[in-house]
């Protein structure tokens, strides 16, 4: 039976469900048309994103199954679809290592905090800034938008490397002993 309280999770495992999906479109796309038909899937795993999260909040059924799986599936749906980008030349190699380098150092500090008994530090205004115009810049570079996906893109790596330097910043006490 189909429980209201249930949805955020299976968003999030719909989103889970779709970077197979995409993964698949992208890498036999012959045409443009195949790789905006792949931008349409992105675009409806993001949507998930915001979504889940969204829901689970306003019901009022945060669940630690969502809190470890959301992020994870945006993880694992963005940085799939950077490496797409870069397999057919849509995105620089080094800017997508830059993404994907904070994108597992900051998972990293997430689980120093929890093991340290802290909390996960909740994304702030930086972080969404980041999600969102990674994002977009994918969704854009798929359509073949080279210009301003170009530059989404650019504006994507600065709020990466910010939202990253805000987040260990914020976890600055995990390492105030380690460099005495």
């Amino acid at each position: 039976m189909f429980k209201k309280e249930n949805l955020p999770n299976l968003l999030t495992l719909a989103r889970i469900v779709l970077i197979p999906i995409f993964l698949l479109m992208t890498s036999l796309a012959s045409s443009n048309v195949m790789h905006i038909a792949a931008a349409v899937v992105f675009a409806i795993a993001s949507i998930t994103d915001y979504l889940d999260g969204y829901l689970a909040r306003k019901w009022h059924v945060v669940t630690n199954f969502g809190k470890f799986a959301d992020p994870l599936a945006d993880k694992m749906l963005v940085m799939s679809a950077f490496i797409m980008l870069v397999g057919i030349n849509q995105a620089p190699a080094w800017v997508v290592s830059v993404i994907i380098c904070r994108e597992l150092a900051v998972t990293g500090l997430r689980l120093l905090l929890v093991e340290n008994g802290g909390t996960v530090l909740a994304a702030a205004m930086p972080g969404k800034i980041k999600t969102v115009t990674q994002m977009l810049s994918i969704i854009l570079l798929l359509c073949h938008v080279h210009f301003v996906g170009t530059i989404m893109l650019y504006v994507a790596l600065f709020f990466t490397i910010y939202s990253g330097y805000d987040y260990f910043k914020g976890a600055g006490f995990l390492f105030k002993d380690t460099f005495k």
